[in-house]
């Protein structure tokens, strides 16, 4: 397993983590066994967004005894009624609601406290100056969780969190699909058909921002919807109008800035080993860039996705990461000194390409590589 730094936590979490949908309608002894393919495989990050107080106890009952083991991404604002998950925003609610979490997971803290499903910039800005953000503050002065994140599904409003300061991590939706969407409050267009019926080209601007405003402020990403609820995977129903593969879709998710882990899906321990089988895979079975490319409905025509096919350089620059490099000083207007002392530390620098062309004629998405390089060299100084 693969371990990433998960933004300024210092938290160390495995790049393929586990989504609690796994957990669902199972024993305590199925859920064990969950974990104990988890523990084998050094796979230590598990998101609890669902209240379902039979899965909290059964998680609970399977972490005795290796409960330093995992790093638990757990959610305030969630509640189970009448057999039913909800989301809330009373406080009395809220306190119940992680309480319970608790007391059924058998612990006395969490890592990662996440303020649940905020997917409008006003809803941002009424739990910021609310009780929530207060009761969240409270949690991680009193130890019981080490960090506030929040999870969303726009990046109007996730920006509007990472911008505050508030939160060290965020939840986020991330693919290849959803990512050419702009934001929206309603969850359910980035699956609805009509957003894709008319061609989509390039990553959207404030997508694009979150992701490097995150990696800038060292907010750690932590991915949902990676395969888009298995969307992805289906000829049939990819919005893409083609299937990736499992591997194309976590690797594709991998590479976004500031991402750190993917909460996949799984509901049987054949598809957690599938997942986790990701990080033996061999490039070309990670490899996404030639996938997209021919996508029929949506295009990355001249945007970098750092997929890597640039390389090998004569000169050794590692053109994807000074790329990357070069789009967070650039939309920041100018370089941050964690981005530079990363730049500095590469072998090699913008300044020191050739202009062979070779990087650009194994593009995939015709991205025009030498420009960027020498518009980087200028901002670096080299």
């Amino acid at each position: 397993m693969v371990y990433r730094t998960l933004g300024r936590t210092g938290l160390k979490v495995g790049e393929i983590g586990m989504g609690c949908e796994g957990f669902m309608e199972k024993s305590p002894r199925e859920i064990c066994a969950f974990l104990d393919v988890m523990e084998a495989a050094g796979a230590n990050a598990i998101d609890l967004y669902s209240p379902n107080p039979e899965m909290r106890s059964g998680l609970g009952a399977a972490l005795r005894g290796r409960r330093e083991k995992f790093v638990l991404q757990a959610h305030l604002c969630t509640l189970w009624r009448d057999g039913q998950y909800l989301r809330t925003r009373r406080i009395d609610e809220v306190r119940a609601g992680f309480e319970d979490q608790m007391r059924r997971l058998e612990t006395d803290h969490v890592e990662i406290g996440m303020i649940h499903y905020v997917d409008s910039p006003a809803e941002w800005e009424s739990i910021e100056r609310g009780e929530v953000l207060r009761y969240a503050r409270e949690l991680r002065a009193s130890g019981k969780i080490g960090c506030i994140g929040v999870s969303s599904h726009n990046p109007e409003a996730a920006l509007r969190a990472v911008a505050s300061g508030e939160i060290d991590v965020l939840m986020f939706s991330v693919n290849p699909c959803y990512d050419l969407l702009p934001g929206t409050e309603a969850v359910e267009d980035l699956w609805a058909e009509e957003s894709y019926a008319r061609p989509l080209l390039n990553m959207d601007p404030r997508r694009q921002e979150l992701y490097e405003t995150c990696q800038r402020q060292g907010v750690g990403v932590t991915v949902m919807k990676a395969f888009g609820g298995g969307d992805m995977l289906s000829d049939r129903y990819s919005p893409a109008g083609r299937a990736l593969t499992a591997h194309q879709c976590l690797h594709y998710a991998l590479t976004r800035p500031a991402v750190a882990c993917v909460m996949t899906g799984a509901r049987t321990l054949e598809e957690l080993r599938a997942n986790l089988a990701y990080e033996e895979a061999s490039d070309a079975e990670r490899d996404f860039a030639a996938a997209l490319a021919a996508l029929p409905k949506i295009s990355w025509k001249g945007h970098c996705m750092y997929c890597g096919h640039c390389a090998p350089c004569p000169r050794e620059i590692d053109v994807a990461t000074v790329t990357k490099f070069f789009n967070l000083a650039r939309a920041q207007g100018s370089v941050p000194e964690t981005v530079r002392e990363h730049y500095a530390a590469l072998r090699s620098h913008a300044g020191d390409c050739a202009d062979c062309g070779a990087c650009e004629a194994r593009c995939p998405f015709e991205v025009p590589v030498r420009e960027n390089l020498r518009a980087a060299a200028e901002l670096f100084g080299y």
